[in-house]
């Protein structure tokens, strides 16, 4: 194994920021907080806004659609259906104006900043649009990690275009950002199985539910079968609990679509659910490309509660919709799980760390199942002596499975690194660097979280590997590498 060149890496000198005018609405409950442990304060307020008169409520809501609607896509349209959460609160035979109606809704309505602390650890794919692009030139999509107020964090999207000798331009983002609906989506019952074998809630009164639900099913469908349960339970011990861990991991499959008018770079993923309520991080998007020739991109993250955490895949063919389920398994309980483009011998193939500090290989017949996995790399170093893991998907060369990965070591520096993994069994190492290829530079030690260079996935176009990366969880620079050089590095 050889030390890697000085000069390898060409760092851009453009860096995305964070940007604080980056919000989105959010239905705002008053007395709901989250720190309050007393009844909502919403029937008190509501009262209010019913006692203003009539030229008050015009020039107040006057004020707000004056001050705000240029942040928002379709802020009326927002308040409108705010109001219609709180108007089973009002006397249904007192006729209130369009006006009233609509300031109703901006008083429960606020925003928040998604990029308002940082914004970090990018993933890159190729678009999966390249219509009207120069020859030689490729399209991409980068996701993004926003972190706003109470460090919870969203997934949002960039564009750009990177040109025949790998230089790269990332376009201005849209001037909105939109939360998507989230809609119901079928639900499997293996994953929901092993999930609940996992939480220890297998039993006689599960096997009752799934057994009579099939391979995959849709949520009223479970609900339906949940209330036999619920009028049965006294003859099926732990009925009680079991239905309700069952609608616990329910939740955590969900769909989420976007206006078709909608920029992809407007598109904001936020939490929807219990499991990700404080924050979806470190999206790895990878462009999966089936036996069959089909494409769908795939992304794990991790969802974190506030107190645990899980893993999701996200799955989508446009960006325009996208469903979200659990990965459950042995080997998808720790962060940072990360798919192979294609399948290998067959199966299904993802780099994961769930041993918690080394990098490991783990096949499946099924994208959202990981059982077991083999350590292919373990820490040595003392740039990498705390953890290592992956900085996203393995990207495919005609030299083996190009891995970048991260190493952890002292003053909790993350410093980014490579290795080659042989193309048919990726278990085995066919070179690695010594020396890290991305480290924090001088200008790059500050942060929200300092000494960290950190990426989700890069991609190789032209011979070039572009790099995105996360620079002290606050912005997020591009580094560029000549694919022959860096192979040439990793060469045993």
């Amino acid at each position: 194994m050889t030390s890697v060149r000085a000069g390898l890496v060409t760092r851009s000198p453009q860096r995305i920021a964070a940007d604080r005018s980056r919000v989105v609405t959010q239905l705002f409950v008053p007395g709901q907080e989250g720190f309050e442990h007393q009844d909502s304060r919403s029937g008190a307020v509501l009262a209010r806004i019913l006692a203003i008169d009539e030229d008050e409520v015009r020039a107040s809501l006057d004020d707000v659609i004056t001050r705000f609607e240029g942040r928002h896509r379709d802020l009326v349209g927002t308040f409108r259906t705010h109001a219609r959460e709180v108007a089973d609160r009002i006397d249904p035979t007192r006729d209130l104006s369009e006006s009233r109606m609509l300031l109703l809704g901006a008083v429960f309505t606020n925003e928040y900043a998604i990029e308002g602390a940082a914004l970090c650890n990018p993933s890159m794919v190729a678009h999966p649009d390249q219509t009207g692009i120069a020859a030689g030139s490729l399209r991409f999509v980068m996701s993004v990690r926003g972190i706003g107020e109470g460090h919870r964090s969203s997934i949002g999207f960039r564009t750009g275009v990177i040109d025949g000798v790998g230089d790269v331009a990332i376009d201005d983002p849209a001037p909105f950002a939109t939360v998507g609906e989230v809609v119901p989506t079928l639900l499997d019952g293996s994953v929901m199985r092993r999930e609940l074998g996992r939480l220890r809630g297998a039993g006689e009164a599960a096997d009752y539910v799934l057994d009579a639900l099939g391979d995959q099913f849709t949520r009223s469908d479970l609900d339906e079968q949940l209330d036999k349960l619920q009028t049965h339970r006294r003859t099926r011990g732990h009925a009680t609990a079991t239905i309700s861990l069952i609608r616990t991991i329910a939740e955590r499959t969900y769909g989420v679509e976007f206006a078709d008018d909608s920029q992809l770079s407007e598109r904001v993923l936020y939490p929807a659910m219990g499991a990700e309520a404080a924050g979806m991080e470190d999206a790895r998007f990878v462009r999966f490309v089936d036996d069959d020739g089909s494409v769908t991109f795939y992304a794990s993250y991790t969802a974190y509660s506030g107190s645990h955490i899980s893993q999701q895949l996200l799955e989508t063919a446009n960006f325009h919709a996208f469903a979200s389920t659990p990965m459950v398994g042995r080997a998808a309980e720790n962060k940072g799980l990360a798919l192979f483009p294609r399948r290998i011998r067959g199966r299904f193939a993802a780099m994961c760390r769930s041993d918690r500090e080394s990098n490991s290989i783990a096949y499946s017949d099924h994208p959202f199942e990981w059982a077991d996995s083999v350590r292919c790399q373990r820490p040595v170093r003392a740039w990498e002596a705390l953890q290592l893991g992956n900085c996203g998907p393995p990207i495919e060369t005609e030299a083996g499975w190009l891995v970048l990965t991260h190493g952890v070591g002292p003053m909790r520096t993350y410093r980014i690194g490579a290795m080659l993994l042989d193309l048919e069994d990726p278990t085995r190492i066919v070179g690695q660097l010594r020396e890290p290829l991305l480290s924090p530079a001088a200008d790059e030690q500050d942060g929200y979280v300092p000494n960290v260079v950190y990426s989700c996935g890069g991609l190789v176009h032209g011979g070039t590997l572009v790099l995105p990366y996360g620079i002290g969880d606050a912005a997020i620079g591009v580094a560029t590498a000549p694919l022959g050089d860096l192979l040439t590095a990793l060469d045993a």
